[in-house]
């Protein structure tokens, strides 16, 4: 009789067990510059998160496991984003959205690689993220070396026979940007006048901003962020240079205006074509909009990266992260507040597409007249 109760005893247990493993909780994470120069940026990242977050769940969560959601802050700093994505590591998570800047997402997808955690960060550009990557890596975004066209092509056929700076920040996203900028200009037929480097997180660029205006410059390019791009147009304009300032997709937030002011009035950059606007984004934008956020840049990205995630793992029956993430590299289809989205053996977007911007009156839009 006492073997019986002990063995009725142990079915209960692991009966008990089992049905606690089955619900278990499964820890997600969005990581990027929650604080810092860049914390615009990663509120996007936040609130896309968070909205992704509580939707899955209250439609089942993923495999019936709700998600526990994780913030890591890296400042969009390399040596804080590997501090980050340990922390990370340490409470089990198990897929990351981020980082935000290529140069944190570059060293942290190294940790995460190392303890088998899924990567999807929806901002990083730079070609390196997935050409030199692990099997963990992937994108919502498109590539640096895409963009670069984009804009080198731009230049050559705008200012032919004129002056043209590129500028970077020294960063990987900003380096990496104005390099394939130069290089399809260059390509194209147009040398640069002048190519220079700034230091992120200074305040006075009049030296630079001389050095261009002495030069005659017609146009700069600007690989970086936007609060140092915001600051050398602002300068730009109060010694007189009435140059053209384009740049990339980090320009993606009303932020870059306030910085600038007036000054911003006209400035071009290059981002994929409007989310806000896709018919799969409409309701999403409504409730972001009714709660008082605006999903600019890449909230919306964000909260695609979690639904990429969800389909994925749900296409394998598993939460396995090599087989998530080899579906996700099988070309699949996955329906998103972005369209339909579909990865390459690499982890990269397929059909990435950049368009041109235009700030003005307060605000920035897609600009079709921008050719």
């Amino acid at each position: 009789m006492k073997k019986l109760i002990l063995s009725g005893i142990a079915v209960s247990f692991a009966a008990a067990l089992s049905a606690t493993t089955a619900l278990a909780d499964i820890t997600v994470a969005t990581a990027g510059p929650i604080t810092g120069q860049l914390a615009a940026l990663g509120e996007q990242y936040k609130r896309g998160a968070e909205l992704a977050v509580a939707d899955i769940n209250a439609a089942g969560g993923v495999l019936g496991e709700k998600l526990v959601l994780e913030i890591g802050d890296d400042a969009c700093d390399p040596k804080q984003a590997v501090a980050v994505a340990n922390q990370l590591a340490s409470k089990g998570v198990e897929f990351v959205a981020g980082h935000l800047c290529s140069g944190s997402s570059i060293p942290a997808s190294k940790v995460y690689e190392e303890e088998n955690i899924l990567m999807i960060s929806p901002a990083s550009t730079n070609p390196k993220f997935t050409d030199e990557g692990g099997w963990n890596v992937a994108r919502v975004c498109g590539r640096d070396d895409a963009q670069g066209l984009v804009a080198g092509a731009y230049l050559a056929k705008h200012y032919a026979g004129k002056k043209v700076a590129i500028i970077d920040d020294k960063s990987a996203y900003g380096k990496g940007l104005a390099d394939a900028t130069n290089a399809a200009m260059k390509a194209a037929g147009l040398e640069p006048a002048l190519a220079e480097s700034i230091n992120p997180g200074e305040k006075d660029y009049s030296a630079l901003v001389s050095k261009m205006k002495d030069a005659g410059v017609d146009a700069i390019y600007f690989g970086g962020y936007h609060p140092e791009a915001a600051l050398i147009l602002k300068q730009m304009r109060e010694q007189g240079s009435q140059a053209q300032m384009l740049s990339g997709d980090s320009m993606n937030n009303i932020e870059f205006w306030t910085i600038a002011g007036e000054a911003a009035e006209g400035m071009i950059f290059t981002f994929a074509p409007e989310p806000r606007n896709f018919p799969e984004a409409k309701e999403i934008v409504e409730r972001f909009k009714a709660a008082g956020y605006d999903p600019e840049g890449y909230t919306l990205y964000t909260y695609a990266a979690f639904q990429m995630y969800k389909q994925a793992a749900e296409g394998v029956g598993s939460k396995d992260p090599k087989k998530i993430a080899e579906w996700l590299r099988a070309g699949n289809p996955m329906k998103t507040v972005l369209g339909e989205l579909k990865l390459d053996s690499k982890g990269d977007l397929v059909g990435a597409k950049y368009v041109w911007y235009k700030f003005s009156k307060g605000g920035y839009a897609e600009d079709p007249s921008v050719q």
